[in-house]
């Protein structure tokens, strides 16, 4: 149940019909994994800490440098040299001490990540590279786990969410294939903040929609962003019946 703490910390979205006390305590129960601490991943952390996800895994082995600043809000400049799992914790934990916070520290191979990814109800790719994005969808698949995947880089945003429990759903394989070997880094082509912010706030969202059960998720769309003309636009996506990762799922 929710204590008398709760239902006044959590009250503005508990007067939404579609969370309400049940959606509130679904949230409190659910466990999710969020892969990267960057400039996705910020305000992922810090939006579902504070709707009141009961169980976060938080994974990066990275450290927080003076770069990240800029767009990923999560860390300060005391947090400079810290490893982005420690500074996250600190900011997380104090925005609600409720929220029961799980490090994963090291870089995660095949069998650590299948395991991570078996151990929650839902994960946040918030990572910036596509071996990483692949290995990520890949387990999810493999363990039946929803997806919520964003991507941003110079002035240009994706979303979308992949569910392995529908039938009708593509993964991120399906969408990208085996991606490109010129895959350009926020540190090569650059980004703007608010940009990565909007895309984390999204994945946010599409993360309760789906942890509660309300709305219509992003599965099957990619939301496309364009943040120098202000412009959103969707393309219907569909699974690859011959797909090498999800092709035989449902055979």
């Amino acid at each position: 149940m929710l204590n008398d703490q709760e239902l006044l910390r959590y009250s503005r979205q508990i007067l939404l019909q579609h969370v309400d006390i049940d959606g509130q305590l679904r949230l409190k129960q659910s466990r999710v994994l969020i892969v990267g601490l960057g400039g996705l991943g910020a305000p992922v952390a810090l939006y579902l800490a504070a709707a009141g996800v009961g169980e976060m895994h938080l994974a990066d082995f990275d450290t927080v440098d003076l770069t990240n600043l800029q767009r990923q809000v999560i860390h300060d400049t005391d947090s400079v040299g810290l490893g982005k799992v420690e500074s996250a914790m600190r900011r997380l934990a104090a925005i609600n001490p409720g929220v029961r916070l799980v490090p994963h520290r090291a870089a995660m191979d095949a069998d650590s990540l299948a395991a991570a990814v078996a151990g929650v109800d839902l994960v946040l790719d918030c990572s910036d590279n596509f071996s990483t994005r692949e290995a990520v969808n890949a387990a999810c698949v493999a363990a039946g786990k929803p997806l919520v995947s964003g991507a941003a880089i110079r002035l240009e945003g994706q979303l979308s969410v992949f569910d392995p429990r529908r039938a009708e759903s593509p993964c991120y394989h399906c969408l990208y294939g085996h991606g490109s070997e010129a895959e350009l880094t926020c540190s090569e082509a650059g980004v703007l903040g608010p940009l990565v912010g909007l895309v984390g706030s999204l994945q946010a969202l599409e993360a309760l929609k789906l942890l509660v059960g309300f709305g219509e998720p992003l599965v099957g769309r990619l939301l496309l962003i364009d943040a120098l003309g202000s412009r959103f636009r969707e393309l219907r996506v569909k699974r690859d019946p011959r797909c090498g990762v999800c092709g035989d799922r449902h055979a």
